[in-house]
């Protein structure tokens, strides 16, 4: 019988839970909430009564009936308490319309009021409910509503479905909801932009549910967020606590606004007709501004008076500079050292070839990060198939090579003769793009080191007299020692005769 006096002692002192209550002194928590209903219905707390025994104590307890559920003196039925809490839990079921329905099968039932009465009792008897207390200024809870909004198209005759975000403060309920074509990523970060605008503050902390968008890897003690939202919450300050998978009362606050908004705007809006995103978000605007000056049905004042007086100033100041959205994606280091991006191609330093990179992309920009740590950054380019590259990015045999261009390679040929330099410009001429010719030239030049300026110049002109002006023409000459011997001139080569060449007299 100790425990029961630990039990009273931990309710009504330490206000314990039944479940902190039952881990604390090692029983069921079923036993814990026997022992305090038979307290309560005996009007025992504590301290006990000084004299009272433990078999008194026993007595009292466990003679006493144990509180059953609901009834009433009357003979009118009771509904199945059990069955109507589970219909609550259906999309859009109310008690108020279980109540309709319960006096259609039974007429002379309860009236609404005591129908709610008699629940609230039945359901006071289950686990309770943390009731949480939230500062001014901390906490903002953001979803998307179930219901959407036809948008027609006149052009076509289609339809699409516009999605409602809404956004309630913690302390002062101010709501806060905007129409957008969907539910992607840039619709959801557009969202929270022009939530903290709306509010002109920033909320310390921002509790969303688990969408895609927010949470890539759900997880009761460790989720993880989306890099672009959690960019987002960086710039803005805030901090991204998740609610827990499946557990709606951990953002009870913007279920509440979402049922609002779904009752307040959508179901006013029902019966309208729009053809674009704006006129529906013009429409929402002054019923927003209804809900939010609508006064509180069991507290003083408004939404709107409660966010001006307690909380407003409580938020954090908005950034100077507005949020720039960015996606990321994981991407590899090509043998060109390159990263393709939506078909164009960026650059990165030659020595992260074939090494896994993240790439953070603006409406303005391409940054590329190693473990980290950004490497690169780029002006986006929409142009598909080219390339944007930059010269330290290139070994330094690559960026020698690029260094020469047509009218340096003949500047260097100058140096070593006239027939070299002729020779160039030939090579060079003869190719579709002068780029094609790079190669021979900067051989020729590689042979002009190795021997000789006076041995080259011999090889070329050599080379222009029998018109074979090529690397590999020059290379042999310089091989054999030809640049030395004097120049055959051979006669021309006697033209055959046949009775169908007419020859050079017949045009006389």
């Amino acid at each position: 019988m100790r425990q029961i006096n630990e039990i009273l002692r931990l309710r009504h002192q330490g206000q314990l839970s039944v479940r902190d209550i039952a881990r604390s002194c090692g029983l069921p928590a079923s036993t814990v909430g026997d022992y305090l209903k038979r307290a309560e219905a005996v009007n025992l707390g504590w301290p006990l009564p000084e004299g009272l025994s433990q078999k008194q104590l026993q007595d009292q307890l466990l003679g006493c009936p144990l509180p059953t559920a609901p009834t009433s003196d009357s003979s009118k039925p009771l509904p199945d308490w059990a069955q109507l809490r589970q219909e609550l839990g259906r999309k859009g079921v109310t008690l108020q319309l279980l109540w309709q329905e319960y006096r259609r099968e039974h007429p002379d039932g309860y009236g609404r009021s005591r129908f709610c009465e008699l629940y609230q009792q039945w359901a006071g008897a289950l686990d309770p409910v943390l009731r949480q207390v939230h500062v001014p200024g901390e906490k903002l809870f953001v979803d998307w509503a179930g219901q959407t909004v036809a948008i027609h198209n006149p052009a076509d005759g289609t339809t699409a479905q516009a999605h409602l975000f809404v956004a309630v403060l913690g302390a002062s309920n101010k709501v806060f909801a905007e129409a957008f074509p969907n539910e992607q990523l840039d619709s959801w970060i557009t969202a929270h932009c022009h939530a903290f605008a709306f509010y002109s503050g920033v909320p310390r902390v921002t509790v969303p549910d688990n969408p895609k968008t927010a949470v890539t890897q759900p997880c009761r003690y460790e989720p993880r967020l989306h890099r672009s939202y959690q960019e987002m919450a960086e710039h803005y300050g805030t901090v991204i606590l998740p609610a827990r998978p499946k557990k709606p009362r951990d953002k009870a606050k913007v279920e509440t606004g979402v049922q609002i908004a779904e009752r307040q705007i959508l179901a006013v809006l029902r019966d309208q007709r729009f053809f674009s995103i704006a006129t529906l978000n013009e429409a929402i605007a002054p019923l927003l501004v209804r809900i939010n000056a609508k006064p509180f049905q069991k507290l003083e004042g408004s939404r709107e008076e409660s966010f001006l007086t307690l909380e407003k100033s409580r938020l954090l100041p908005l950034p100077s500079s507005p949020f720039t959205l960015s996606t990321w994606l994981k991407a590899t280091v090509n043998i060109d050292y390159h990263v393709a991006v939506e078909n164009h191609f960026y650059s990165v330093s030659y020595t992260l070839v074939h090494q896994p990179v993240e790439v953070r992309i603006t409406s303005q920009t391409v940054e590329i990060f190693q473990s980290g740590k950004r490497v690169a950054a780029h002006q986006r380019s929409h142009q598909k198939g080219r390339f944007t590259t930059l010269d330290e990015h290139r070994p330094k045999s690559h960026q020698k090579h690029l260094q020469w261009t047509p009218g340096r390679l003949v500047a260097w040929a100058q140096t070593v003769g006239p027939n070299c330099a002729r020779v160039m410009e030939e090579i060079l001429r003869s190719k579709p793009h002068p780029e094609q010719g790079y190669r021979s030239c900067l051989g020729i030049m590689r042979l002009g080191k190795a021997l000789g300026a006076q041995r080259v110049e011999a090889a070329c002109v050599r080379a222009l007299h029998f018109g074979t002006c090529s690397y590999t023409s020059i290379k042999s000459i310089l091989q054999s020692r030809l640049e030395s011997q004097p120049l055959e001139h051979e006669p021309p080569m006697a033209s055959p005769v046949h009775e169908n060449l007419r020859g050079s007299p017949y045009y006389a």
